[in-house]
């Protein structure tokens, strides 16, 4: 597989209740992985990006992650 170029995409970082890191990709719906320490849960959602892009179909809608806003109700 020929590479382009290569892309940046935003990735969420959450820690779960049992202490698992979780992290998602805004742009790639369904993209996430999980893992114990930050390290390997980079490695992994490079790994999660990659086989996301794979699966990514033409004309499957784009969006563009803007960031994220604290809001107090």
């Amino acid at each position: 597989m020929r590479r382009v170029g290569k892309r940046a995409f935003s990735v969420i970082i959450e820690l779960d209740g049992d202490g698992y890191y979780v992290a998602s990709v805004p742009e790639l719906p369904g993209c996430h992985t999980q893992a114990r320490s930050l390290d390997t849960l980079i490695k992994r959602v490079r790994e999660a990006i990659e086989v996301c892009l794979e699966v990514e179909q033409e004309g499957q809608p784009t969006t563009e992650f803007v960031g994220v806003q604290r809001v107090t109700v």
